[in-house]
């Protein structure tokens, strides 16, 4: 048994979630904060059985494409006005990055 944990952009949250239904993969979805950017993400945690892992990872990897955005910068980069980009930057999002992690016991009640 494992725990795959998710974490996508909100973007594609129903696409993969609408995905996990259609091949019986039950999760539970999670609203959560990106660090870098501070968008918003939602995290899928997945138990699955050690057999379905990989069909699991290719649902996630179809369903979260990563795209270029422009961002407007937040502040000045470490404080110094001089290292300030005062113009949007492009970045890249989306995606997914994904844990998988062994389980020693599940239980559901």
């Amino acid at each position: 048994m494992k725990l795959v944990i998710a974490v996508v952009q909100d973007k594609d949250s129903s696409r993969l979630s609408d995905a996990l239904v259609k091949h019986n993969v039950r999760a539970t979805k999670l609203a959560s904060t990106g660090g870098f950017l501070k968008s918003g993400n939602t995290t899928f945690m997945i138990g699955i059985e050690d057999d379905r892992v990989d069909g699991v990872c290719k649902l996630i990897r179809d369903n979260c494409r990563s795209r270029k955005q422009m961002m407007a910068p937040m502040s000045s980069m470490g404080g110094n006005t001089d290292s300030y980009v005062p113009y949007p930057v492009e970045v890249e999002v989306g995606g997914a990055t994904v844990f998988i992690l062994p389980i020693d016991r599940f239980e559901q009640f």
